[in-house]
């Protein structure tokens, strides 16, 4: 298994450590529970140097982009991150990804940890005719995430950058934070506000040992995925996929079918016709009972309409609760659904997503 610069301190801190994506990475610390409410109430770090970092270099970069991506990077200003799939020729998804642009000729993308070979050789097929350079840079950084409601107070300690300017989706390059120099971007993946430290992979421990110190608490994967599917971000291999496209996964906003042209265009665009469609719907249980990825789902005809694509106890709401992928027509909130698990079928409705209304800076 691939380690990060901060598996070693993992291990001092007792965490429990799993194979993920091929890395040993810390589960959690203490309880997930408790890691998860100490994002929604105070203030954790994660470790996510896992995650892949690809540059995309020339005078082309911007245009490679259009090209490789459903979203629009031309609509983004210098220092902005966009969020987006990245798409094969049917319209499932290669990756979902988050792309750093330094300016027009310059820019970075972050791909899922699991990913990174597969997207650097998928990027690599398809550069043919622009003028482009691609490196993988991964395993070279270092990457935090401090999320949660006072993480800008306690961040604003040791950076003389002015965070309250920071607005959500944003990043600054050459900043010293804890007395080492990283890039700070104000995004993450829990539904609250916080920032995405990246520094040299040997810098990266102070950094994470100065918030631990000033009262952050680490918080491994399971806290993680628990902030995420409150506030219902998609998980690559759960949400998205190889045989999910980004339309039947509710990510609409960030496919812009007014672009000249992008791998996936033609393939989506026979989706919005079809009249076959699939939609990611919000599940809430009224029976007692976890629905997990891949349980099937039914309407009150006992008919199956659609699976369950990630589902869990919820700890901000009480409640457990589902994402799942059904035929659009049950996808409408208030609807009665019936998830099977362990061979009974147990009653669920449809609700709003996300669970928990995301805290962003805005």
């Amino acid at each position: 298994m691939k380690r990060t610069p901060l598996t070693s301190l993992h291990q001092s801190l007792k965490a429990r450590m799993v194979d993920f994506g091929g890395f040993y990475m810390p589960i959690q610390y203490t309880s997930i529970i408790e890691e998860h409410n100490a994002v929604r109430d105070h203030a954790g770090i994660f470790d996510v140097s896992h995650m892949g970092q690809v540059t995309i270099t020339g005078k082309d970069a911007s245009s490679f982009i259009n090209y490789l991506l459903t979203n629009d990077i031309e609509a983004v200003a210098d220092n902005r991150i966009m969020y987006s799939p990245m798409c094969y020729e049917d319209g499932g998804c290669v990756d979902d990804i988050l792309v750093y642009k330094i300016n027009s000729d310059k820019l970075m993308l972050i791909t899922n940890a699991s990913n990174t070979d597969k997207d650097f050789e998928w990027i690599n097929k398809n550069k043919q005719g622009f003028d482009v350079k691609v490196e993988n840079l991964s395993g070279t950084m270092g990457v935090v995430a401090f999320q949660g409601p006072k993480a800008v107070e306690i961040l604003q300690k040791f950076t003389d950058l002015d965070l309250d300017k920071m607005g959500f989706f944003t990043f600054v390059e050459d900043v010293s934070v804890c007395g080492v120099k990283a890039m700070v971007s104000r995004n993450g993946y829990t539904g609250e506000d916080g920032f995405e430290i990246y520094t040299k992979a040997e810098d990266i421990e102070k950094v994470f040992m100065s918030l631990l110190d000033a009262s952050a608490k680490p918080c491994g994967l399971g806290a993680r995925d628990t902030l995420r599917f409150e506030s219902a971000l998609p998980l690559y291999g759960n949400e998205l996929s190889k045989d999910i496209d980004p339309l039947s996964a509710g990510l609409k906003f960030f496919v812009k079918m007014d672009k000249k042209d992008f791998i996936g265009k033609k393939a989506l665009e026979s989706i919005l016709e079809s009249d076959d469609k699939k939609a990611l719907a919000g599940l809430e249980m009224i029976d007692r009972g976890v629905p997990r990825t891949g349980y099937e789902v039914y309407n009150e005809d006992d008919q199956k309409v659609g699976y369950v694509t990630s589902g869990s106890f919820c700890p901000s709401l009480d409640k457990t609760c589902a994402l799942a992928l059904v035929d659009a027509s049950y996808a409408k909130s208030g609807q009665n659904l019936f998830v099977e698990v362990r061979n009974k079928k147990l009653k669920a409705v449809t609700v709003k997503k996300p669970f928990y209304n995301k805290k962003y800076k805005k």
